[in-house]
């Protein structure tokens, strides 16, 4: 009776030892642990990068993980952190809130629930690992919204000044002008003659007489409008060796005489005002969504660092 009794401890001994070997706890974060065959598993996992966080990589590939022990405990441990807020938050998911997402993913890729079962399968991946990779998901995505995304704001302000760092020579707005012009024609008696007769026409605007007279009783424009009006343009949007000129001028001034293919024009600054730059209208939702990445990686990670330094972690070496 006693050999028997010492037979079967012996045989209890060597099956502890076994599951010990077998399932040796790795790490111990606050309530849960990491033992050798999460370990093990999760180097199966690598192998399939769906199956894997990106956000528990930090900008890093997941190559990364393959053949590093360390990185992927390190991983192994995050995620325990992060199940450790969603247990204390109250924020786990359903099994039926898990197979909602699976329909709902199901139909917007015009299969049915079978058949994405069917392909999840064809990438090697079990139904029920998939499903609580997924379950998992959500639930980090509800802390993420609630602990992270919804304290970053990226302002208008941000924006802007990034437009401008990645165009110094534009920035965010630009001038829109409204032009009138007299126009001295070099078809009608030669380059010189036209642009004496601009000059002559300048000197009487600048003694002070109007502009929109002297428009109405000089101009050579065959499309001519009341007052010269030549239109409304962004900078840009016209003649280079005018807007030269024009940029330097305010609301109500007159260039000098300016040569140009037509003939000799005298261009007045009937409006100007700083818009929007089209490029900026273009690009700022693009850009404000860049910020607001690099924000949330920045975040992210450093709330990650936080709640490792408030969590009980031991590591078995």
């Amino acid at each position: 009776m006693k050999f028997s009794v010492l037979l079967v401890s012996s045989f209890l001994a060597a099956s502890v030892f076994a599951a010990e070997t077998v399932d040796r706890v790795l790490a111990v974060v606050n309530n849960e642990i990491v033992t050798a065959s999460d370990l093990r598993s999760f180097e199966e996992r690598t192998k399939k990068s769906a199956m894997i966080d990106d956000l528990l990589l930090f900008g890093k590939s997941v190559d990364s993980l393959k053949n590093n022990r360390e990185a992927q405990l390190d991983y192994l441990i995050n995620e325990k952190i992060l199940a450790s807020e969603i247990k204390r938050l109250n924020l786990s998911v359903t099994v039926e809130r898990v197979e909602q997402e699976i329909r709902d993913m199901a139909k917007r890729n015009g299969m049915s629930r079978a058949q994405l079962m069917e392909a999840i399968k064809g990438q090697g991946m079990a139904a029920s690992d998939y499903q609580a990779f997924l379950r998992e998901r959500i639930e980090r995505q509800s802390l993420i919204e609630q602990e992270i995304t919804s304290k970053i704001r990226v302002s208008d302000e941000d924006v802007t000044a990034q437009f401008i760092k990645q165009n110094p020579s534009v920035g965010a707005g630009i001038y829109e002008y409204t032009l009138a012009h007299i126009l001295f024609n070099s078809k009608k008696g030669g380059a010189s003659s036209a642009e004496e007769r601009a000059q002559a026409v300048l000197s009487k605007i600048r003694s002070g007489q109007s502009f929109d007279s002297l428009a109405e009783q000089n101009s050579e424009d065959p499309s001519f409008s009341q007052g010269g009006l030549l239109g409304t343009f962004k900078a840009g949007e016209f003649n280079k060796d005018m807007e030269a000129a024009v940029q330097k001028l305010n609301a109500g001034e007159v260039s000098q005489v300016l040569p140009t293919r037509g003939g000799f024009h005298i261009i007045k600054v009937v409006s100007k005002r700083l818009v929007a730059d089209p490029r900026f209208d273009k690009e700022k939702d693009k850009i404000r969504n860049v910020l607001f990445e690099k924000a949330f990686q920045k975040h992210f990670q450093t709330w990650v660092e936080a709640k490792r330094e408030d969590s009980f972690i031991r590591i078995n070496k």
